[in-house]
C-alpha cells in the first residue's frame, strides 16, 4: 500500500477540489497479451480513503475506503508512450479526490520495430484497413477491466468499486487507444483524452491524413494545449506536412466522433505534456512547445465535471460544464 496522504485534495486545482479528502493508493498485477516477461502489467489504483487511526492502519500503512460515497466510478487511465504512470499521479489524485478510484498502469513491452517500453499495448493488426473497427486496438484494457474484478473482490477495497460505470481516459497513445476500443466494453460511460487524435500511421496501409472514425458509444472529452510540439513534430507519420496541417484532434473532434454529448478542451499556452510530470530522460518530451499554461489545474477540474455528469448523473456538475471557463476554450457537439 502507498501514497502521499498530502495528495490527498490536489490543493492547486481550486476551490472544488481543496478537500478534506484523503487519497491512497494500492499496486496490483495482471497479465495481458504478450510473451513473458513482456506481458505484465502492474497497476496503481487510487482511491478515496478514511483513516481509522488503528495499530493496523499504523504498522500496515493499509487504509480502508472511505464509504459516504461508495461504490465508486472507476477511471481507467492509459499513460503514453514511455511515459511512467508516476508521471499522472497529481492528475490522478485530483480526480480521485472528487469521487473516483482512478486506476494508472505501467506495462512494459514490443513497441515498433522490436524496440520495448512502457506502452498501453498495440494490437497493430487490428489498426489495419481490413481489421478496423473489429475488435480493440489495446487488448490490455479488457485485461484491466478483469483485473479489477478481482480487486473488487478482496480487502481493502471489497465492494468499493462500482464496475458498471466506467471511464477510460488517456494521454497522447493512451489516449488514441481508448478512442479506438471503448465501445467493445459495455460498461464504459465515458471517455476522455489528452493530447491524442484517431489519425492513423501510412505504414499501417493508410492513406495520408486519414482520421479513423472513432469507436465510442458515449459522451466523450478532448483536450489539447496550442503548443503541442510532440502531435506538431508526428505529422510525417501521417503523410503529413507538419506546419500546413490542421489540427489532428480537432480533427478528432469534428470527423471521428459520432453525434452525441462531447466537448473540445483547448487550453491556450498548453503543451502536450501538460497534465502530467514529464521525465527528461525518456519519451519525446524534448519535441514539445513552451508550457506557458499549467493545465493539469483546469483540465482536472473539466475531467471531474465532465466525470461526475455521465457517471454519476451530478445535475449540478452538468451546470458547472454549461458554464465552465478557467481558461479553457470549449466547443460542444
Amino acid at each position: 500500500m502507498t501514497g502521499d496522504p498530502k495528495a490527498a485534495a490536489g490543493s492547486t486545482i481550486g476551490p472544488d477540489l481543496n478537500r478534506a479528502a484523503l487519497i491512497r493508493s494500492m499496486w496490483w498485477s495482471v497479465r495481458t497479451d504478450g510473451v513473458a516477461p513482456f506481458d505484465t502489467a502492474h497497476l496503481k489504483v487510487y482511491y478515496p480513503a478514511l483513516p481509522s487511526g488503528s495499530d493496523a492502519e499504523r504498522l500496515t500503512g493499509v487504509f480502508a475506503p472511505d464509504p459516504t460515497r461508495a461504490p465508486y466510478p472507476v477511471v481507467v487511465f492509459l499513460s503514453g508512450v514511455n511515459v511512467g504512470q508516476d508521471s499522472y499521479r497529481r492528475f490522478a489524485t485530483a480526480v480521485a479526490a472528487t469521487g473516483f478510484v482512478v486506476v494508472t498502469m505501467d506495462r512494459v513491452a514490443e513497441l515498433f520495430g522490436g524496440q520495448r517500453g512502457l506502452t498501453p499495448g498495440v494490437d497493430l493488426d487490428a489498426a489495419r484497413p481490413d481489421a478496423y473497427g473489429t475488435r480493440p486496438t489495446c487488448p490490455t484494457i479488457g485485461a484491466v477491466l478483469d483485473a479489477l474484478i478481482e480487486i473488487n473482490e478482496l480487502p481493502p477495497l471489497r465492494g468499493a468499486l462500482d464496475l458498471a460505470r466506467i471511464a477510460l481516459g488517456g494521454h497522447s497513445a493512451g489516449g488514441t487507444v481508448v478512442l479506438q476500443s471503448a465501445r467493445f466494453f459495455p460498461s464504459v460511460a465515458a471517455v476522455f483524452a489528452w493530447g491524442a487524435h484517431t489519425m492513423v500511421a501510412t505504414m499501417l496501409g493508410w492513406a495520408p491524413g486519414t482520421v479513423l472514425p472513432a469507436q465510442v458509444g458515449c459522451p466523450v472529452l478532448l483536450g489539447v494545449g496550442t503548443n503541442d510540439g510532440v502531435i506538431q513534430a508526428s505529422a510525417d507519420r501521417y503523410g503529413e506536412d507538419g506546419a500546413e496541417r490542421p489540427d489532428p484532434v480537432r480533427r478528432t473532434f469534428l470527423e471521428a466522433l459520432p453525434q452525441g454529448d462531447h466537448l473540445l478542451a483547448v487550453v491556450p499556452g498548453a503543451n502536450h505534456f501538460g497534465i502530467a510530470d514529464t521525465d527528461p530522460t525518456a519519451a519525446r518530451a524534448f519535441l514539445d512547445g513552451p508550457a506557458e499554461t499549467d493545465a493539469l489545474a483546469p483540465f482536472a477540474r473539466l475531467t471531474s465535471a465532465f466525470l461526475r455528469a455521465h457517471l454519476r448523473g451530478d445535475g449540478a456538475a452538468g451546470t458547472e460544464l454549461a458554464e465552465f471557463d478557467q481558461g479553457v476554450r470549449l466547443s460542444r457537439r
